[in-house]
């Protein structure tokens, strides 16, 4: 067995996954991708190639299994290479870019990320030294001199104007101080690694067992079958305290409805381990009202689709920036009114930002509440955005977010607390919880991921005139839920 630089990387997070993953590969690939996971895969085909205009006129290698035309082309110093394999009696490494560099006489290794330059960027820079340091050992059991070691990825300020500028899209990084630091280190790891990945030392747990539930393997369920569904992984960042978590599990406590009575907890997690053990609702009426009571009429209950492109599609976008293709809005404009609903959906392969803002201005009303799920993303990443590129609408927009109220608040906050909620505060556990009769399974699009891709397909040309009939009217079912969702949950908490 030859370890790869993708299953190395896979063994540091949970060796237990990778172990699957080589030996039981029905089991790994059996956990079915969600379209958000694959959406990231398929930016990252797109970034890696399009980083490769970097260093025009490469050679491409597209049997990522032949290390033999590699052997070849950098035997006679082929400059640029794209996609290069290689194998050792232990290891097989595939770098993004190799670049010859004249003056040392040795290889520039490029590897392509699709984050961007602002994201994490510490903690992004130190993960990824590891990946770097992987493929220079490889190169070097190989005796193919290497010179430096770059991180190639999205450059965060870069806006697009009418072309493309590649040179200014990309931010490259030079790690080759810091992975040469580390690059005798990664490579005992990755003996020890290699020694340990036998198919008799099949695991009997997953280190991932004291890992809060967002940062567990694939295959965790598989890994660790006496672990219930709500399980104490699931009480709220229980993951950011790792202590707690960990002695729950040395204690042997797996199950939320386990959890003594006198163990240390946050008001939060204890509110939500006590709700799930008494199977009792608990609202806090006062503060519940309190905050009922800020919404004025007429209301507004609105919800974005939007797409977040890693590649700038349009000019004034920047990498990442969210592109608003719909929007759903329910109005009740009093108390006895009959509820409106209004919807856009922009499905031409061009900016949508003065469409999508100059119908919400049309049917929005002048005054009232504008409810939205999650204010931090509606506000900040949407509207302010669409503001930073049309200053004509600065004054609407910021009008706009004056007058939005989070409904996910309550829930937070914990002014509304139902044990089926399981400790989220997800729209998508709230309503079914609270109007068990509205639900998202009954739709073709049921998250926000698969409407994203659905939209993508759409204008990039991949559906002929009834799927884009079809799926538009998905989409415009799924977004009307969102929005129809909030006023039904609204009503609840008047109850």
């Amino acid at each position: 067995m030859l370890l790869t630089k993708t299953n190395y990387l896979l063994y540091k997070q949970c060796p237990q996954n990778a172990w699957v993953k080589i030996f039981e590969p029905k089991i790994y690939y059996s956990y079915e991708l969600s379209d958000f996971d694959k959406m990231i895969m398929e930016t990252g085909n797109e970034v890696d190639k399009l980083a490769r205009e970097l260093f025009p006129d490469g050679i491409l290698i597209d049997d990522r299994k032949d290390n033999k035309i590699t052997a070849e082309l950098i035997a006679k110093k082929e400059k640029i290479i794209y996609q290069p394999v290689f194998f050792t009696e232990k290891f097989e490494a595939i770098a993004d870019i190799l670049v010859w560099n004249d003056e040392y006489n040795a290889y520039d290794i490029y590897e392509v990320k699709s984050t961007n330059s602002g994201e994490n960027k510490k903690k992004r820079l130190e993960e990824y030294k590891y990946d770097l340091a992987f493929q220079f050992n490889v190169l070097n059991k190989l005796s193919i001199p290497i010179n430096n070691t770059f991180i190639v990825r999205l450059n965060c300020d870069y806006i697009r104007q009418k072309e493309l500028n590649v040179k200014e899209l990309f931010d490259i990084v030079n790690l080759t101080d810091e992975v040469k630091s580390i690059s005798e280190a990664v490579l005992e790891e990755m003996d020890n690694i290699h020694s340990v990945l036998k198919i008799e030392n099949k695991p009997t747990d997953c280190s991932c067992i004291v890992k809060g539930k967002n940062s567990h393997c694939t295959t965790f369920s598989y890994l660790n079958p006496t672990v219930p569904e709500y399980s104490v992984h699931s009480i709220s960042r229980i993951g950011s305290s790792k202590k707690k978590l960990a002695e729950l599990i040395d204690l042997g406590i797996y199950s939320i409805y386990d959890v003594p009575e006198d163990f240390p907890l946050s008001d939060i997690q204890r509110n939500q381990v006590n709700v799930a053990q008494s199977k009792k609702i608990i609202i806090d009426k006062n503060e519940l009202n309190k905050f009922l009571e800020t919404i004025e009429y007429p209301i507004s209950f609105i919800d974005y689709e939007t797409f977040p492109s890693a590649i700038p599609r349009y000019i004034g976008y920047k990498p990442y920036n969210q592109i608003p293709f719909q929007f759903s809005l329910h109005v009740l404009e009093k108390e006895d009114s009959e509820l409106k609903h209004f919807e856009f959906l922009h499905t031409e392969n061009s900016i949508p930002d003065i469409h999508f803002i100059k119908e919400i201005e049309k049917v929005l009303p002048k005054t009232g509440s504008i409810i939205v799920w999650n204010k931090t993303f509606e506000c900040a990443i949407v509207n302010d955005k669409i503001a930073e590129r049309n200053n004509e609408y600065s004054l609407f927009i910021k009008n706009f977010n004056d007058r939005v109220i989070d409904l996910e608040v309550p829930f937070k906050k914990q002014f509304y607390i139902h044990p089926d909620f399981m400790g989220k505060t997800s729209i998508k556990y709230i309503l079914p919880t609270l109007s068990p009769e509205f639900s998202y399974k009954t739709l073709n699009i049921q998250e926000g991921g698969t409407a994203s891709e659905t939209w993508n397909k759409i204008v990039s040309g991949n559906f002929d005139e009834h799927e884009i009939k079809e799926k538009s009217a998905d989409l415009l079912a799924y977004c009307k839920l969102d929005t129809l969702a909030m006023f039904e949950i609204w009503k609840k908490c008047l109850e």
